[in-house]
């Protein structure tokens, strides 16, 4: 799977470009605050419906203008598929395939897949549980598209029993046979996406040792170990998996917190209030780890996801988006050997020299909104 076109309208910095693109590794070179991390995000944002730089849609569409577009071209075998985008903050944002409307933009998810490093990305060692979640989330809704539906059901349902408990706090009149409808819907839909994180991290689990392994090949023995295992906010056993017996986990659980959270008016049980915890030899990373094991941990996690999409299907789109700066000259070379057979590389640099060999492939200037190719 490769991009071969790029359009953008709008987005971000650019009013108007348009860029062919050839499969094998694109570097996009320019100072910082050129635009050029503006291009990459717009191709991440089309496969995921979501920013690795911002939260909300907003600062996508260019200052003074309403909307904007994405379109690309991709590539995938002998077929290619025209994805469209309209991005509308404060409204629906609205997607075609190859000039058709989408009943909802999230079908769109997955049509293409990418993976994107960047900076941002040490969050998943030395961040929040948030992040970590997050990450297996966007994983997970690549890998099975339907899922997206499963977590926006979630999500509404955990708005608006915290809207309830929040109208009760600490009054104790909460209307218990609402609740208890709230109850089931969060944990019918949060026990399905509690066992299909948990599936997910088993499928991870080979690619992301291997993955480590290699990044951090120079590292002491005992601290070449990885492991990355799910806290949920219940008492599971490690090796369950069933939804339904996990769904009555988090039923109990909430029954048991349910005085708790009237007090607190805030849900307290549920994948929302889940970890993964990432560990390195015996002791956990985030406190323990350096910032070089940080960012090889944080490294081997994309990489092993981009390996588990590539064992799905074909692969996908990864993009190093100003990494290289980070790293020595040995990392580099290594990190470039490791992705070189990737059938599509975008990478971003401020210094051209930053690039491995091996990734410089095709090159673009960007400069002040222009991208030219060299």
């Amino acid at each position: 799977m490769h991009v071969s076109k790029l359009t953008l309208h709008d987005f971000r910095s650019y009013a108007q470009v348009e860029i062919a693109l050839d499969p094998g590794a694109t570097a996009f070179i320019g100072s910082n605050g050129q635009g050029k991390t503006n291009l990459v995000e717009a191709i991440d944002y089309l496969s995921r419906l979501d920013s690795h730089r911002v939260s909300n849609d907003a600062p996508l569409v260019r200052a003074g203008a309403d909307q904007a577009i994405v379109r690309a071209d991709v590539v995938k075998g002998d077929r290619t598929a025209l994805l469209e985008l309209e991005i509308t903050p404060g409204r629906a944002n609205r997607a075609r395939i190859n000039r058709g409307a989408l009943p909802r933009t999230r079908d769109l998810i997955g049509v293409l897949r990418t993976v994107i490093f960047s900076p941002e990305d040490l969050a998943l060692v030395k961040g929040d549980p948030s992040d970590r979640r997050k990450f297996l989330d966007s994983l997970l809704v690549l890998r099975t598209p339907r899922l997206a539906g499963v977590k926006a059901d979630f999500d509404r349902v955990l708005k608006q029993r915290n809207t309830l408990l929040k109208s009760a706090r600490g009054r104790r009149n909460v209307e218990i046979a609402t609740l208890d409808i709230w109850d089931e819907n969060l944990a019918r839909t949060g026990a399905e996406l509690v066992a299909s994180r948990l599936l997910l991290l088993d499928a991870l689990a080979p690619h992301l040792v291997d993955a480590y392994q290699r990044v951090a090949a120079a590292s002491a023995p005992d601290r070449r170990t990885v492991t990355a295992v799910y806290k949920p906010s219940v008492g599971l056993d490690p090796a369950l998996r069933d939804q339904a017996t996990i769904e009555g986990l988090i039923l109990e659980e909430l029954a048991h917190r349910r005085g708790d959270e009237i007090d607190r008016g805030i849900s307290l049980v549920g994948p929302h209030r889940d970890d993964v915890v990432l560990t390195i030899g015996e002791l956990p990373a985030k406190g323990y780890a350096s910032h070089g094991e940080s960012w090889s941990f944080a490294l081997a996690l994309k990489l092993a996801s981009f390996e588990l999409l590539r064992e799905d299907d074909d692969d996908p789109v990864l993009i190093l988006d100003d990494v290289f700066a980070e790293l020595d000259q040995g990392r580099r070379e290594q990190l470039a050997d490791l992705v070189g057979d990737a059938e599509q590389v975008l990478v971003t640099a401020a210094v051209a020299d930053d690039v491995p060999d091996a990734l410089k492939g095709h090159r673009f200037r960007v400069a002040a909104g222009e991208v030219t190719r060299e």
